[in-house]
Formats: C-alpha cells, structure tokens, sequence
C-alpha cells in the first residue's frame, strides 16, 4: 500500500489518483444485505493513507512522531449499493489545500460496472503530534501538495463538492 519514493512523480500526477482496489468484505455486510455505511468510510480512508503515504505524511510520517492528519470535516453520499464481493475502486481528486489544510474529493465505484456507488468531501488538518495543535505541512510536503493541485487543476468539479444535507422542497 506504501508508496516508494521513484514512484511519487508518476502517483501526483494521475488525474485523479487511482487507489488501490479492494473487496467488499463479508464482515462489512449489514442486514440489508449490502455494505454498511461504516464500511463505505473505512475504503474511503485506506484510499487517503494510499494518497497521503505518496504525499510523504502517511504512516511512516506519523510514526516519526512530527505530525500526522485529522479528518475535520467529511460528507458522504451513498448512491447506490455494494454487495459481498464487489471490486471496488477509489478516485481522489485534490480541490484546494493551505499550508495546514487539504480540502479533498473521493469517487467510489464498481471496478467492474463502474457504477459511482458513494462519494467523500473532506477537510484534513495537519496536526504537530507533539502538541495536539493544527501546524504547517512540513515543506517537502507542501511541494508535493502543490506539485498535486496542479496536477488536479484541470480536472472537473464534482456535482457533490459542496452539498448541503436538508430535504429538499
């Protein structure tokens, strides 16, 4: 899942990033018979550890003890269903970020059908581990960031980004 540094020119440049695809697990089905809403944000997640381990503030970042990043805000809709088995396959298209915020965009599908089955806006903090607070990416980091939000530039916006929840009258 990690990815090794002769890769990360080629990984910021995808247009989106395409995450590493993954099995709609039987522990992740609900009595509905499909993949519980839980389970929807849990792929949505190991999608952002693949994105932020190419950025350099993934896992071994965290370890390292200088920082790591909290999910501040996140909105989800779920579109269609995933059952036991299904392939599936998650984009990650950056919108904007600041020198302590990424604002990000996730499209999960059916690998096979491709299908859009649910969609993820995030706010990610960068947080100084040592003191709890919100901090600067480190600089290396801000480059492949920056680096990243060209790449992403040209890319359509989402219809979802910006959604508000209410029942629409």
């Amino acid at each position: 899942m990690y990815i090794e540094e002769a890769t990360i020119e080629a990984f910021i440049f995808d247009n989106p990033i395409i995450c590493p695809e993954l099995r709609v697990d039987a522990a992740w089905i609900d009595y509905n018979g499909h993949m519980n809403m839980a389970f929807y944000n849990l792929v949505f997640d190991r999608a952002v550890d693949h994105v932020y381990d190419g950025l350099g503030i993934g896992l071994d970042y965290a370890r390292s003890g200088g920082g790591s990043c909290f999910t501040a805000e996140i909105h989800v809709n779920y579109l269609s269903e995933l059952v036991l088995d299904d392939p599936i396959r998650v984009t990650f298209q950056l919108l904007d970020w600041d020198a302590k915020r990424l604002h990000f965009f996730e499209q999960m599908y059916h690998a096979e059908t491709g299908e859009l089955a649910a969609t993820s806006e995030q706010l990610a903090l960068h947080v100084d581990m040592s003191e709890r607070r919100a901090s600067p990416f480190p600089d290396a980091a801000q480059e492949q960031i920056s680096a990243l939000m060209t790449a992403h530039q040209g890319l359509a916006r989402p219809q979802q980004v910006g959604n508000i929840i209410g029942i629409r009258r």
